[in-house]
């Protein structure tokens, strides 16, 4: 009970840590709408800004942290001091001249990298040689936050969760303070680039302070071939080459409806940017805290062979995400149009930009339970050192989202790209949870079950209230910005006083979210 209480601890920090990151981050994309709505503009600096952003979620906190937490783990566990600082600094030393060589051929060849990403955009010369030259800008972000994410990690095994959580907040000061900065320039794009240029290295050096205190900051050096030798870097690498695939399946579902959807009328790519914030929201404070908190945890336990334990830190989490996500995704769905408006719809936002902006936040939040188990299904594969069953999942599902997505496009425009994306996040979810039950990693109990059953119908009673209440309280979708609020806060609050008396009703309890 007490291993479990500190888990709790450590995922509400976390995940409290990360709420403050993802509040500013709400208010960074409200400054986006405010300022420069959702058109030509934004969606030029979305697929900049989401192309290294997309590696970084391959490469830093997907495939590499992935894989390198179970390895780290077992160095900490089994081996000496002087040999963890040495894997360490070989991990380093080879990661950093991979992205170094990486990202100099990216800027050198942002031209033909923007043609594959927004094909759509090909027509038009000069929409391309600015989003060939944000690029240049932006993409060294890829080369700090995937060091950040490094020296995360080396802290995230030795319990220290709170500062890697807050380098996040970082980036969304920066872009927060250019965006007010871009009404006194004649190119908002490039101004925003370099804000990300700087977020990424004010990121990298926040990190550096206590890796120093507790004497593991890296030492680099460029001979990079001796470092390969490591055997702790050769099984990082073992680990992550299938994983860079199977870990990072949703993203590449996002990244294949930008591109899907530069062929899609100007606006499309900024409807679908600010419907995915809104879905990452709860899945960044609760699934991606969970799942960064677990994985340390359950690398340990599998290198302790206890696998009672193992099953049930991995049961705790997805308890813990089926309570706090299925009715975040039913008040999503439910509330999609009241949200948009109260956030989004001022200024440089238009009508019609806020209800297709609610057509797509309906559609991934379809998804989103499977989102958050993705995330906490993922690292009892990866903390196991079991990359090919993942790898296979990921194959499926990113063919299945390709299918979807050629096959929806036509009928529901960018909202059938949003819709492809949730069903073949299902299906990777689904695959991943029947590949643990078959390795009696997962257990389904009667008890469960029941626990299910009762967090359903809490939400459902929630999602009933909050329903009548929209539909019948006045709500001026022009009105003033208090009274928008008002409504939007008095559903939310509401709607969470319900869901909470309902669960107690039906029987859930605290010991249900605890062991």
């Amino acid at each position: 009970m007490q291993k479990k209480e500190q888990h709790i601890r450590a995922g509400l920090t976390v995940a409290v840590m990360t709420m403050l990151s993802r509040v500013f981050g709400l208010v960074r994309d409200m400054c986006f709408a405010w300022f420069l709505g959702a058109g030509q503009t934004t969606d030029i600096f979305f697929i900049a800004f989401k192309i290294p952003n997309f590696f970084r979620r391959l490469f830093a906190e997907g495939a590499f942290a992935q894989s390198f937490v179970p390895v780290l783990t077992e160095y900490k566990e089994h081996h000496t001091l002087a040999e963890l600082k040495s894997f360490i600094s070989a991990t380093a030393s080879s990661l950093s001249m991979i992205l170094l060589v990486f990202t100099l051929l990216v800027v050198m060849c942002s031209q033909w990298i923007s043609y594959l990403f927004a094909p759509g955009f090909m027509d038009d010369p000069e929409k391309m040689h600015v989003i060939s030259h944000a690029l240049q800008i932006t993409f060294p972000y890829l080369f700090f936050i995937a060091l950040t994410a490094f020296m995360s990690s080396i802290l995230n095994v030795y319990q220290h969760f709170m500062l890697p959580s807050l380098a996040p907040l970082i980036l969304n000061l920066c872009l927060i303070s250019t965006v007010f900065l871009t009404v006194y320039t004649d190119q908002p794009v490039l101004a925003l680039s370099w804000s990300v240029f700087l977020a990424g290295l004010l990121q990298l050096f926040l990190q550096v302070p206590l890796l120093l205190r507790m004497k593991l900051f890296p030492v680099f050096t460029y001979h990079f071939w001796k470092s390969w030798k490591n055997p702790g870097v050769k099984k990082v690498i073992t680990l992550m080459l299938p994983t860079l695939f199977a870990v990072s399946v949703t993203q590449l579902s996002l990244l294949i409806d930008t591109v899907l959807a530069s062929f899609l009328i100007p606006g499309s790519i900024s409807w679908l940017y600010y419907a995915d914030r809104l879905v990452e929201l709860p899945l960044g404070i609760l699934a991606i805290a969970i799942a960064t908190v677990i994985l340390p945890s359950l690398s340990k336990k599998y290198q302790h062979k206890d696998s009672t334990a193992f099953t049930e830190t991995l049961n705790w989490a997805i308890r813990l995400v089926l309570f706090m996500g299925l009715p975040a995704a039913l008040a999503l769905m439910t509330l999609a149009d009241t949200m948009i408006n109260t956030l989004f719809g001022y200024r440089a936002m238009t009508l019609a930009d806020i209800n297709q902006t609610a057509s797509a936040l309906r559609a991934y939040s379809l998804g989103l339970i499977a989102f958050m188990l993705i995330k906490v299904l993922a690292p009892a594969y990866f903390a196991q050192q079991n990359t090919k069953t993942p790898v296979k999942i990921g194959v499926t599902a990113s063919i299945t989202n390709i299918l979807l997505s050629l096959l929806l496009i036509m009928p529901l425009a960018h909202s059938g790209l949003a819709l492809a994306t949730s069903l073949a996040a299902m299906l990777n979810a689904a695959l991943l949870a029947y590949g643990l039950w078959r390795r009696n990693v997962l257990s389904v109990v009667k008890s469960q079950m029941v626990y299910y059953a009762r967090v359903t119908g809490s939400s459902l009673i929630m999602v009933a209230v909050i329903w009548v209440m929209s539909q019948y309280l006045f709500f001026h979708t022009d009105g003033d910005m208090l009274i928008r609020w008002f409504y939007l806060l008095l559903y939310c609050m509401t709607g969470i006083v319900v869901y909470l008396m309902a669960a107690h009703v039906l029987g859930i309890r605290k010991g249900d979210l605890v062991a």
